[in-house]
């Protein structure tokens, strides 16, 4: 995204153009972003060879899914629907892994009958259903078994996943104590030891700790693991200030990890591959004054974008035609939704907006469209593919009549 002549643009396209054509709210997608995170990342981790599996939860758009499979990439799945449209976008089922600690008994036959890579167990209980539904349909399955490394991300609370009071994993010493389930099951193949810490991670350190207790871990079992799932958690830069995560460093922590080790490592990026490269537009309904700010309310709401109501997100927000003129009070930027948390960012010296005029939300292609709902009734918004120049329409703007 650049400004073209004080017009904001992505890839050559107006986002004012954009926006009067298909109306507001939408989102847009580059997909020359898209692309060149996916080759960053590639690029970055070559030395060791990941089998990379895109976070579906962080974008479930099939034809998004479409174009990451092209480039090689998986699927990490956290419900049946989710490895439905990963199937349905082409991803190979022997690059799928499927995560999460509430798999239900239908969801573990399906995840079976599709011969997945994995099933990423996170719980005893879970392993010993997955070994019964194993032994009736006679079939040896692979799992992956899910550590909780006790390791803080020092990330936000709301997405924090590996520390010892969160519900994801299991601790070392049933760890242990499931390896030698494990060896008792003619029907499991523990194959994987999976760990994650948590989302928007900027800073390497948490993930070489992290990577100092699995090793502590491996030592002490004799167990051979095929995969090491290191899970995702790769941030991006939201905002000005904040830091960019070291791929480098984190590359080089692998390696020094994978030293004597026969082992493949697995990556569950979504916000580090489509994050950036999503943008919404939306429009100026009207501009409220009150005695220490402006409230300018948008026609995007909580619903569309629900990250800054969820967990306090903020989202570099960007006005679509640049005027020069600043305001002299401060901008808060508001849904038309009942509830106060349905606002999105607070921004003092902001240009001087005008009902009616159009801004872009940024960085919103990682849990934006696939966060919202229809609450308040109000219909989800179009979305829209920016490809080899041209724009084509990845998903219908949702009707009325379709949820009535």
């Amino acid at each position: 995204m650049k400004y073209i002549n004080k017009k904001l643009s992505i890839d050559k396209h107006y986002f004012q153009d954009i926006a009067q054509k298909y109306n507001t709210p939408t989102y847009c997608y580059s997909y020359s972003k898209l692309r060149e995170n996916i080759l960053n990342f590639k690029k970055n981790f070559k030395s060791i060879s990941p089998l990379i599996c895109f976070a579906v939860k962080s974008n479930t758009n099939v034809n998004l899914i479409q174009e990451i499979a092209k480039f090689g990439l998986g699927a990490d799945v956290v419900s049946v629907g989710e490895m439905m449209m990963a199937l349905k976008a082409g991803v190979n089922p022997k690059k799928i892994v499927f995560s999460g600690v509430g798999k239900t008994t239908d969801e573990i036959k399906y995840a079976i009958d599709k011969k997945i890579l994995l099933i990423n167990a996170e719980s005893k209980s879970e392993i010993e259903e997955i070994n019964r539904v194993a032994k009736i349909k006679n079939k040896i399955v692979k799992i992956g078994l899910r550590l909780n490394p006790n390791t803080d991300a020092k990330t936000l609370s709301q997405i924090s996943t590996g520390k010892k009071e969160n519900k994801f994993g299991v601790n070392e010493k049933t760890f242990y104590e499931i390896i030698d389930y494990c060896k008792n099951s003619k029907n499991i193949d523990l194959n994987c030891l999976s760990v994650h810490i948590g989302s928007q991670i900027l800073d390497h350190k948490p993930y070489e700790k992290m990577l100092k207790v699995v090793d502590n871990i491996l030592k002490k079992t004799s167990h051979k693991f095929e995969y090491i799932d290191l899970g995702g958690g790769m941030g991006i830069k939201y905002t000005d200030d904040s830091k960019k995560l070291n791929y480098k460093k984190y590359n080089l922590a692998i390696k020094k990890f994978l030293k004597n080790k026969k082992c493949k490592i697995i990556f569950e990026p979504g916000r580090s591959i489509i994050g950036n490269a999503g943008t919404l537009i939306t429009k100026v309904i009207y501009i409220k004054d009150s005695e220490s700010k402006k409230f300018i309310i948008l026609d995007a709401a909580m619903n569309d974008l629900m990250r800054p109501a969820l967990y306090g997100a903020i989202h570099k927000t960007l006005p679509v035609i640049k005027s020069g003129k600043v305001s002299k009070k401060t901008y808060e930027f508001v849904g038309p939704i009942c509830e106060t948390t349905d606002k999105f960012v607070t921004i003092k010296n902001f240009q001087e907006l005008q009902e009616k005029d159009y801004v872009a939300i940024c960085d919103a292609g990682a849990y934006g469209m696939s966060l919202s709902s229809n609450y308040n009734l109000r219909t989800k918004p179009l979305e829209l593919l920016i490809k080899n120049n041209k724009i084509k329409i990845i998903r219908k703007r949702q009707k009325h009549k379709e949820i009535i």
